[in-house]
């Protein structure tokens, strides 16, 4: 192996290798559309799915062997618990999307293309005859739902038994061009500009396909940005697209060998303008027939079905996707109402199907034999219902604005949130702040009742304000001084997401929460308007701004 170099030099020669690969980018002469085999399209125009269960469980895996030193990790009692919210009565998961290929150095499979470097616990179950990714397909086959191998393009360094690598990932020492440099991971991130980079990954995904019995593969871009040179995204767009066209085409012919249809996804930013910054160009994929299900955003709530679906048209299913560990801020392990609001949202602004990533495979008492998280059973009643626009109907239900923060681990578009509206600053000069809310429901159709929430950092009792809804002015029927949260940490910035979710209230906290009730006249189905001005401040009035950091609908059916 050669020698290693230190990250000064490492980065220095990516910078400068990304920059000569980029400069002699492909001609991508080929660009008509790809012609889909009658079956394949026949399988899309089939293919309905409720939930799609995005199943992260290769660190579930390494928890499981550290609870077991003595090697009696056995594979059966953890096959069962991956799938114990799968296996529930009444269960809306249509489809398992296995994301365990965690280990960024290596297969974590008996692998010809890249090096096997496998945990300890899948090295001792392939001793005992079990390859694990092969049996959890199997078992998903079984029960008769969808199968993907979810692949993240560009993970960081990991260790096979967990943790960061201190050296980059011997291929990027062996080929530079290959490498992102990025201001948040030392080694930087994989380069889709890097044509040899574009082969080596469609030979990953070949030998994954022919070894195991997949319905499709998902190309997850979620896992990092940036994958192009940082600044020169969209200017070198055509290189994503042509490593689509290689899957999508590496795929059509195991299809062809295999007699039975390979589908292909992708996740990608929630918002069109998200997709441009980070350079997918998903119109282009749609016209050229380079993939068949979209996956939308990662850890965001408000997500674009419609500029989407307008730009893609009907023939590329749209499924937003929703991330409850790096879940978007201020709301983790949120009420089933929350939830209820993201899904019901969802479904109202168009689209086919639902994603549901980083949830917890059972109950607290199941998760905990095998080192599963812990997680409130609110997802086990939400898998009942979050997939079915009817059995989402005449629930209470909470919407909220998305918050900005909680993910530094990118540069680009996807998981920041940096478009978020909140926390916002409310003008002191009497200028109102103005926002879009989504809500599912439509008021004529419900007995059902709104109250407006807003959350405010820096006011005082004293301080006075006016709110509207779609231009009606709404009167505040609740102010509470003493109100607490414990995922705002205002004025600290907010801690980046995820961890174990364990929050504890500030006792010297104080937030002035707003409840206004609105009439059934006020607000409509889809996109509110909201806007929310300082009328006056109190006698002595700080010079601190106020900030808005939540606005809320909660709607209660009787």
């Amino acid at each position: 192996m050669k020698q290693l170099m230190n990250r000064r030099q490492f980065l220095t020669s990516s910078a400068g290798a990304l920059v000569a690969s980029a400069a002699s980018s492909d001609s991508f002469a080929d660009e008509s559309p790809i012609e889909l085999p009658s079956d394949h399209q026949n399988a899309m125009a089939r293919r309905k799915r409720r939930i799609v269960i995005q199943h992260d469980v290769h660190w579930v895996m390494l928890n499981y062997g550290k609870m077991h030193p003595d090697g009696g990790a056995a594979f059966a009692p953890f096959c069962d618990a991956v799938f114990s919210y799968v296996d529930e009565p009444d269960s809306q998961i249509d489809a398992i999307w296995w994301d365990i290929g965690g280990n960024a150095t290596g297969a974590i499979y008996p692998s010809k293309v890249a090096p096997s470097v496998a945990p300890a616990l899948v090295q001792q179950w392939l001793r005992d005859g079990v390859d694990w990714a092969k049996e959890l397909v199997a078992e998903t086959r079984q029960r008769k739902l969808e199968c993907f191998w979810n692949h993240r393009i560009s993970e960081v360094d990991i260790l096979p038994e967990g943790g960061h690598s201190k050296q980059p990932d011997p291929l990027k020492l062996e080929h530079p061009d290959w490498v992102v440099p990025t201001s948040w991971w030392p080694h930087g991130m994989w380069n889709l500009a890097a044509a040899g980079l574009r082969e080596h990954k469609v030979a990953l995904l070949r030998e994954i396909a022919t070894r195991y019995d997949l319905d499709g593969i998902q190309i997850d871009f979620a896992r990092h940005v940036p994958c192009l040179p940082v600044g020169r995204q969209w200017e070198l767009r055509d290189h994503v697209t042509q490593f689509m066209r290689m899957v999508r085409r590496m795929l059509l012919e195991v299809a062809r060998q295999r007699g039975r249809p390979f589908l292909l996804a992708a996740r990608v930013p929630q918002t069109l303008d998200g997709c441009r910054a980070d350079g997918f160009d998903v119109k282009t994929w749609a016209e050229q027939h380079l993939v068949d299900v979209l996956t939308l955003g990662s850890r965001s709530m408000d997500v674009d079905v419609e500029s989407l679906r307008a730009a893609i048209g009907r023939q590329v299913q749209l499924q937003p996707c929703f991330d409850d560990h790096h879940t978007t801020d201020g709301y983790r392990y949120a009420s089933i109402e929350f939830l209820r609001g993201v899904f019901a949202n969802h479904f109202q602004r168009g689209a086919d199907g639902v994603v549901a990533f980083n949830w917890p495979i059972g109950t607290p008492e199941v998760a905990r034999s095998v080192g599963g998280e812990i997680a409130p059973l609110t997802h086990r009643v939400a898998f009942k219902e979050i997939g079915d626009p009817r059995t989402l109907a005449s629930k209470d239900k909470m919407f909220a604005v998305e918050r900005r923060g909680g993910y530094p681990w990118a540069e680009g578009f996807f998981n920041r949130n940096d478009t978020a509206p909140l926390p916002a600053p409310l003008a002191g000069d009497g200028r109102a702040a103005g926002f879009v809310l989504h809500m599912s429901d439509a008021p004529e159709a419900t007995d059902a009742k709104v109250v407006l929430r807003c959350v405010l950092f820096r006011a005082t009792e004293k301080d006075e304000f006016e709110v509207h809804i779609n231009g009606a002015p709404l009167a505040i029927h609740l102010r509470d001084t003493e109100w607490k949260d414990a995922q705002i940490f205002s004025p600290a910035p907010q801690p980046a997401s995820g961890g174990k979710g364990q929050y504890r209230v500030n006792p010297k906290q104080r937030l002035l929460r707003l409840d206004c009730h609105v009439s059934r006249e006020a607000w409509k189905r889809g996109p509110n308007r909201i806007e929310i001005r300082v009328a006056s401040r109190g006698p002595s009035p700080s010079t601190e701004v106020i900030q808005l950091e939540k606005l809320e609908a909660h709607l209660r059916y009787h």
